[in-house]
């Protein structure tokens, strides 16, 4: 008898993640806001897709979700047509929403009242890493729970790691958000200099990508960014929600992110010339504006 899933959120990441589940042969339920995608995904992958999280969860050993903040994931969590109204007790409830580690430590502690195992399981890798079945999870709960869970997240991922307890997924995540954020400056900042000194991107990148300079960043944007296209991964608006939650996460830890604070910033830029929705490497985009006014 296959495991019993359910998948509640069926965005750019949730979709194709349920989706392989499904050709791992577990038997999917989906949930979605938008019905007509959830029947979408069906039509695609076979399994059901239920009206409300409730019943979606009904039944399953593992309840996978995959929304947009932390005010999403209460959405779909709590009340009478929530998934701990539909999930049974010892069930595993894992959220690979990028949430604050607070509201993971709350749905935790109500899960716990119902019986429920929560972990929290962010992930790296984007749009492409979730088609591809490759992404990172970093996950935060109980040694047990992560061992269960692990092989089922397995289909769409190539590493999963169990950072501590619940909550430690969400604060390595925000660790990572900081470390793109800075890469990602520095590039933008790097392919514009050589433009303005005249050097040729393509052999400036192909000549310090094999040194210490060389990053995922520089080796899967650098040709969008020198082309002005931004339509390759994840959304600005996202990344300033998630460079958010890692900076109110630092003034209640004390830790120092002037970095981060400043990319932010960048990045509330980029919007204001109506980029929200262009990728995380459109910060070339900013500087070539600043550039061009400056003319």
């Amino acid at each position: 008898m296959s495991i019993k899933v359910a998948f509640i959120g069926l965005g750019v990441m949730g979709y194709p993640m349920a989706g392989h589940l499904a050709q791992a042969g577990y038997d999917v339920t989906v949930y979605n806001r938008t019905t007509q995608k959830a029947q979408t995904w069906v039509e695609q992958h076979g399994g059901n897709y239920a009206e409300t999280p409730r019943q979606a969860a009904l039944g399953a050993q593992f309840v996978f979700m995959c929304v947009g903040n932390d005010d999403d994931l209460r959405s779909v969590v709590y009340g009478d047509e929530g998934v701990l109204a539909g999930m049974a007790a010892d069930s595993i409830l894992v959220d690979h929403t990028t949430t604050s580690a607070k509201v993971a430590r709350e749905v935790a502690e109500n899960a716990k009242q119902s019986g429920v195992h929560f972990i929290d399981a962010p992930v790296s890798g984007g749009q492409a890493g979730a088609e591809n079945g490759v992404l990172t999870v970093m996950a935060g709960g109980e040694q047990t729970c992560f061992d269960k869970a692990q092989p089922i997240m397995a289909a769409f991922s190539r590493f999963s790691q169990l950072l501590g307890e619940v909550g430690s997924g969400q604060t390595c995540k925000m660790v990572n958000q900081i470390c793109i954020a800075g890469v990602v400056q520095g590039l933008a900042e790097g392919l514009h200099f050589a433009k303005q000194a005249g050097l040729d991107a393509e052999k400036v990148v192909e000549t310090i990508s094999k040194g210490a300079a060389g990053s995922w960043q520089m080796e899967n944007r650098y040709k969008t960014m020198s082309a002005g296209e931004y339509e390759f991964g994840f959304a600005v608006d996202w990344m300033r929600k998630d460079l958010g939650i890692a900076l109110d996460e630092a003034r209640s830890n004390g830790a120092t992110l002037p970095i981060t604070a400043l990319v932010d910033q960048y990045y509330a830029d980029v919007q204001a010339l109506g980029g929200g929705r262009f990728d995380t490497s459109s910060l070339l985009a900013r500087l070539d504006a600043i550039h061009n006014k400056a003319k």
